[in-house]
């Protein structure tokens, strides 16, 4: 089944809200101020929103467990051929990811007859990750372990070890889950010897993480929301529960099996990439003249079915056109950066593949168009279709695309941009600030400068994310929020700033003092003022 396209009203979008224009200030003051309105910060696009928009990080994770499930009811409505549209989109996306084709009833009638089943599992299963024996030290000393288990107890994902040889652990976790849910309660984390065990119940699912960082509680859970909305994206939210409705204890690894690598790829991204701490895109460094001409030829390369258009480059937004009243939501967006990131099959041609965008309609399947313009660059196209036939339809619309911006020179303009796809935390001018992240609420977008010395190693890069995690946490404590914080270390300061129009975080030079970072904000935001055009997609265009 196609997934459905939902017309809107006003600017209410299931899952958020989009920013109406008319309510924003219409001055853009250079200078911060905590009472800046949205729509009005660095960053805010003038011409609408392209996201479904969160307002803030409490937005994502409050909203967390809703599914949008199109103009249908994934429940009562969902019919037989609708249900065999789905088994079949998953069967081609199962053998573009596995090489092995498979039919979703006839995997469940297999996994009735243990005979059948642990061979199956065994061809597929075992050729995925290098599993670690988890009676050894090395598996415990890992800063992160993330578990998923069916409501059954029967385990579906492990990011280190062998799920077979976690069988037992995770069986404890169901039962611990259990045991409170009789007592009309629900467990949601333990805090015990530095650890903290986080647990977010999405049924038919269980989700844990057991972690020894600095994150909080509620990072850990959107993170473990990231994990599901991955499976939801493979599988859809209709097949999932009608899977568990016809059979309470499948084992759904014979599902995933070959996804495995999505799922760690991931996790690997939210380990080092802000966009998943943010919730918010990061756009490739572009001037204005040569964005727009890229988003102009997108425009112009249309057919009826498409939804979406994306151009990017590393997990870096370069164009996004969409289809007038649809908006997408930044978690689908990240979700598409891992499936790119985590395969370089896409590099060998052109891509035909179902995909579902679980925050924008988790019922059922679209299908993208992938493929790098060229096989030895960086930039790759996703054009997001609702019909299943239009696959050379689409595949034109990218040659149409590709000519136009190599008519117009905006292609060879891509081209050198990617030679240096970061900018310098010096351009600033500020000699003792390192690095920041600044994210614009209303637009959704944030910027960084590359990360540079004395932050060479992966070590030191990593130390500086997890000072960035916990500054983050701080500041959206859901008991005790803090809106502004300077911390002092040994090797560096940093100072937060939040507000209800943008986040700040910056990192200075520990001989710095407070009152020399607190003064050189304003002179940071009025370069970001003075760049936004470049950071920022200002003017995003429609269909």
């Amino acid at each position: 089944m196609a997934a459905d396209i939902q017309k809107k009203k006003g600017w209410e979008v299931q899952n958020g809200s989009l920013a109406p224009l008319d309510s924003l200030q219409s001055e853009r003051s250079e200078s911060p101020t905590p009472s800046m309105m949205q729509g009005s910060e660095p960053g805010a696009g003038q011409e609408g929103a392209m996201f479904v928009h969160t307002r803030s990080y409490e937005d994502l994770t409050t909203d967390g467990g809703s599914i949008s499930t199109g103009l249908k009811e994934a429940d009562g409505d969902q019919t037989e051929s609708d249900m065999e549209q789905i088994s079949k989109d998953f069967s081609e996306l199962s053998t573009k990811l596995t090489g092995i084709p498979m039919d979703v009833e006839e995997e469940m009638r297999e996994s009735d007859s243990d005979q059948q089943e642990k061979p199956r599992r065994d061809s597929v299963l075992s050729a995925g990750k290098n599993e670690e024996d988890v009676t050894m030290d090395a598996w415990r000393r890992h800063q992160k372990h993330v578990f998923v288990l069916s409501e059954a107890g029967k385990p579906v994902y492990s990011r280190y070890g062998s799920e077979e040889a976690l069988s037992s652990t995770m069986g404890v976790m169901m039962a611990l889950v259990s045991f409170l849910e009789a007592e009309k309660n629900a467990i949601k984390s333990i805090h015990a010897d530095g650890y903290k065990v986080v647990f977010v119940r999405r049924s038919p699912l269980v989700l844990v993480a057991v972690a020894r960082t600095r994150q909080s509680e509620q990072e850990i859970a959107q993170e473990l929301l990231y994990i599901y909305y991955q499976i939801l994206s493979l599988l859809t939210w209709t097949q999932l529960n009608h899977i568990f409705q016809q059979k309470q204890n499948y084992d759904l690894r014979r599902l995933l099996a070959g996804s495995e690598r999505i799922t760690d790829n991931l996790l690997d991204l939210m380990a080092r990439d802000p966009s998943f701490l943010m919730g918010a895109v990061r756009c490739l460094p572009l001037a204005a003249n040569v964005r727009d001409a890229v988003s102009t030829s997108l425009q112009q390369a249309k057919a009826k079915s498409l939804v979406f258009s994306i151009l990017i480059s590393k997990n870096q937004l370069v164009a996004l056109l969409r289809k007038k009243d649809q908006f997408l939501h930044p978690v689908d967006l990240h979700l598409l950066f891992n499936l790119i990131s985590s395969s370089t099959s896409f590099r060998e041609g052109e891509a035909w593949t179902p995909i579902c965008l679980p925050k924008f309609n988790a019922s059922g399947f679209f299908h993208a168009h992938i493929s790098y313009l060229e096989q030895e660059t960086d930039l790759c196209l996703l054009l997001v279709s609702t019909n299943r036939e239009d696959f050379f339809t689409v595949s034109e619309c990218k040659q149409k695309f590709l000519d136009r911006m190599r008519k117009r020179g905006s292609y060879q303009a891509l081209q050198e941009v990617l030679r240096t796809p970061f900018y310098s935390v010096s351009q600033v001018g500020i000699p003792e600030l390192r690095h920041f992240i600044y994210k614009s609420k209303s637009s959704g977008l944030f910027t960084s400068p590359e990360i540079e010395a004395p932050y060479v190693t992966e070590e030191e890069k990593e130390r500086l994310f997890g000072l960035y995690q916990y500054l983050h946490s701080r500041a959206h404590n859901s008991s005790r929020s803090l809106k502004t914080i300077y911390y002092t270390g040994t090797n560096e300061n940093l100072l937060a700033w939040v507000t209800g129009a943008f986040e700040l975080y910056m990192c200075y030079s520990p001989l710095g003092t407070k009152a020399s970072a607190v003064s050189s904000i304003s002179k940071l935001m009025k370069w970001i003022r003075r760049e936004e055009d470049r950071l920022f997609i200002l003017t995003p265009l429609t269909y």
